[in-house]
C-alpha cells in the first residue's frame, strides 16, 4: 500500500482528498502547512506527496526544496486556477506534475498512479529479468542506471526526479535523433494525462540546470526550436 502525503491548509479538501485517495487503495498522511509535513518527512518520507503551493508557515516551493534536498520522491503541486508563474517555477523546482483547482478528484488519482507506476517502472524489477530500459546504459560521459535511479556525468552524480530522469533516458537512447514534445510526453506521461508544452520545457531546463551543477559545460541536450529537443553525444 503506497503512502501519500497531502498537504494543504484547506480542511475540506484534505478531509474529501482523503477520503478518495483511501476509498482507492492508499494510506494517507494529512498535513495543514508545510512545517508540520516537513517536521513528519524529517522522521520518515512518504511515497508520494501532494503539495498546495500557498500555506501559512511554510508554503509548498519551500517545503518542496527543502525536500529535494534529501529525497527525489515524486511530488504533485495544486496551483490556482490561472497561476501559471506558480505552475512553471514548481517545476523547475523539481515538482513531478501539477493539478489545478478547482480539480477533479478522479484526475488527481489519476495523475498519482501514473507517478507511482513510472517510479515502480525505474526502481523495481519484479520479474527478475531487465528490460532494455532497465539496463544501464552509457553514453560518453553519462552514465545512467535505472534499477537504482542512478545517473553520473563524468563520474560525479546527479540526482534526478522520476519525471526528468525519464525523459533524459528517452533522449540518450537514442543521440543525435530528435524527439519531439508529443513524444517526450507520451514517455513521461501516461495516455489519458493531457500536459501541455510548457511543462516539458520547464522540466527539460530543470534537468540542464541539474547537469551543469555536475559541469558547467555541459550542453549535450539540444532545443530544436520548433521541433523538439536531441541528445548529442559528448
Amino acid at each position: 500500500m503506497s503512502k501519500i502525503a497531502l498537504v494543504d491548509d484547506d480542511r475540506n479538501i484534505l478531509t474529501s482528498v482523503s477520503m478518495t485517495l483511501e476509498a482507492e487503495g492508499f494510506e494517507v498522511e494529512t498535513y495543514n502547512d508545510g512545517q508540520a509535513a516537513l517536521d513528519a518527512f524529517n522522521k520518515k518520507l512518504p511515497d508520494m506527496a501532494v503539495l498546495d503551493i500557498k500555506m501559512p508557515r511554510m508554503d509548498g516551493m519551500d517545503l518542496l526544496q527543502r525536500l529535494r534536498q534529501k529525497s527525489q520522491m515524486p511530488v504533485i503541486f495544486l496551483t490556482s486556477k490561472d497561476d501559471e508563474i506558480d505552475e512553471v517555477l514548481g517545476l523547475r523546482m523539481g515538482a513531478d506534475d501539477y493539478v489545478k483547482k478547482p480539480f477533479s478528484q478522479r484526475l488527481l488519482v489519476e495523475r498519482i498512479r501514473a507517478l507511482l507506476r513510472r517510479q515502480e517502472a525505474l526502481g523495481n524489477d519484479q520479474a527478475g529479468t531487465a528490460s532494455p530500459e532497465a539496463k544501464v546504459m552509457e553514453r560518453g560521459n553519462l552514465r545512467m542506471d535505472p534499477l537504482r535511479h542512478a545517473v553520473t556525468w563524468k563520474g560525479r552524480d546527479v540526482s534526478l526526479t522520476v519525471t526528468e530522469f525519464l525523459l533524459l533516458q528517452a533522449l540518450a537512447q537514442r543521440p543525435g535523433f530528435v524527439k519531439s514534445r508529443d513524444q517526450l510526453m507520451d514517455v513521461a506521461y501516461d495516455d489519458q494525462v493531457y500536459v501541455d508544452d510548457r511543462t516539458i520545457d520547464s522540466h527539460i531546463k530543470r534537468l540542464r540546470k541539474k547537469m551543469r551543477s555536475a559541469d558547467s559545460d555541459f550542453a549535450a541536450i539540444e532545443t530544436l526550436y520548433g521541433i523538439g529537443y536531441r541528445y548529442n553525444e559528448e
